[in-house]
């Protein structure tokens, strides 16, 4: 089956039997959404100087867009082709407004991002199925004030959606800049996998001597390990634009990488149904210890229900048989109890009605007991440890449930009593199926 046609049944099937139940333990799928409904996309990251217009015009092959030593575009620019029925270049407005985009999520950033965000539509055949994002350059010092919105955060969100980010530096910053600590120490392993980001280092022909470049490649690498909090340093491209550099004899032995470079990008569009797949698989995993903490808490929740409501039933059975013979004993109410009643003429209504006011009162006590003493003890205990819900046997569902366990809490402190009969366990059942059946089949058609 070809990617695309796999790729629509694939969204119809989440559609139909996924989103629901993210909307019902209030999951964000607007994400998941987005990443199936378009094309394969190349995200573009580094500081200003980082040579990232530079490289988005040689992969295209001409001039799109600005290039300089200083800031020369501080929008996020969407570059694809999206045939002769758009404009050139269609305004954010436009794009934040039409469903048929993944960019519908970023209107709650407001205007200032906006007014930052816009679509080029050029004419090329390679990018009807893919698109490149160029990205402001990042800062070293700057507030959501400066910009007006959270560039990190909206930064995370295009990471979600990319299959390829590649991160740029430039040797005379060699990793220094604020922004990209935090781009590399928290929102792109947040937010991607690390399998889809790739380190490079442009503008090498700047370097006077191999020594000079070896000074700023190892700076880099020392600045990698500290962002990354990690000794293995991912493999990091060196690379320089033959069209406007004057490469000296010293840099002969690097051109290898610049095709590497750019083969990983022009390849990026096989991996989109790929990385669709392993998206779902990971967001579903995420909706499923929630929704199996959840159903776990509902089965506690039920069964000290079941052990008050048994209780409760014994006494008010025990109050129905002799409950009218204490009080007649005490204050001779009501005259002939139910059980003198039975050995005399025969029970009247009259007879039944005390027995029945105790039995149905009793249970009634224990409901309130419940509401108000059994179940909100049952939920404190419960959000105190909220990790015992779930089972953490695996390092993989230990990552899972610290990630998810906020999220869990959430949900536990705004459940009510009558929310212990919602349909966890049917809900999870539909989960794990979707998991081991239907996924595995499109993972097998994928291989085929």
């Amino acid at each position: 089956m070809p990617e695309t046609k796999i790729q629509t049944e694939l969204q119809n099937r989440v559609n139909k039997r996924i989103a629901p139940l993210f909307d019902k333990y209030n999951m964000d799928f607007s994400s998941l959404e987005s990443g199936m409904k378009w094309k394969p996309i190349v995200l573009i990251i580094g500081n200003y100087s980082s040579g990232k217009s530079t490289l988005i015009n040689e992969i295209i092959g001409t001039e799109i867009q600005r290039t300089g030593q200083a800031p020369t575009d501080d929008a996020f620019t969407v570059i694809t082709n999206e045939g002769d029925d758009r404009p050139q270049e269609v305004p954010g407005s436009t794009l934040i407004n039409d469903e048929h985009l993944p960019f519908v999520k970023f209107k709650k950033y407001g205007e200032k991002l906006t007014s930052h965000l816009c679509l080029k539509n050029i004419d090329s055949p390679t990018f009807a199925d893919m698109a490149i994002i160029d990205s402001p350059g990042m800062l070293d010092a700057t507030t959501e004030k400066d910009r007006g919105y959270d560039y990190m955060e909206v930064l995370g969100e295009f990471a979600k959606m990319a299959d390829l980010i590649v991160l740029m530096f430039d040797p005379h910053k060699a990793g220094t800049i604020k922004e990209t600590y935090s781009a590399i120490r928290n929102t792109l392993p947040e937010k991607s996998g690390e399998d889809r980001i790739i380190f490079v280092m442009s503008r090498i022909d700047e370097c006077d001597n191999i020594s000079d470049l070896m000074r700023s490649y190892g700076t880099l690498c020392w600045n990698m390990s500290q962002m990354t909090g990690r000794k293995d340093i991912p493999h990091i491209y060196l690379t320089y634009s033959p069209e406007i550099a004057n490469v000296p004899k010293v840099l002969d032995s690097w051109p290898q990488e610049r095709n590497e470079l750019m083969e990983k990008i022009h390849a990026a569009p096989g991996l989109r149904l790929n990385h669709i797949l392993e998206d779902i698989d990971r967001q579903v995993n995420e909706l499923q210890i929630v929704c199996e903490a959840m159903s776990e808490f509902s089965r506690r929740g039920r069964k000290l229900f079941m052990k008050i409501g048994k209780i409760s039933l014994a006494i008010g059975v025990a109050l129905f048989c002799f409950g009218d013979v204490l009080t007649n004993s005490m204050i001779s109410l009501p005259q002939h109890s139910m059980i003198s009643a039975l050995r005399g003429e025969g029970v009247s209504l009259m007879n039944l009605i005390l027995p029945l006011i105790f039995l149905f009162g009793t249970l009634a006590l224990g409901l309130v007991i419940f509401k108000n003493f059994g179940f909100k003890r049952l939920l404190q205990k419960t959000l105190a440890d909220s990790g015992n819900l779930v089972n953490q046997d695996t390092e993989y569902r230990r990552n899972l449930w610290n990630k998810m366990a906020e999220k869990t809490n959430t949900l536990l402190q705004n459940t009510k009593s009558k929310d212990l009969w919602l349909a966890h366990s049917s809900n999870l059942s539909k989960i794990r199926r979707f998991l081991e059946v239907d996924l595995k089949k499109y993972y097998a058609q994928l291989r085929s």
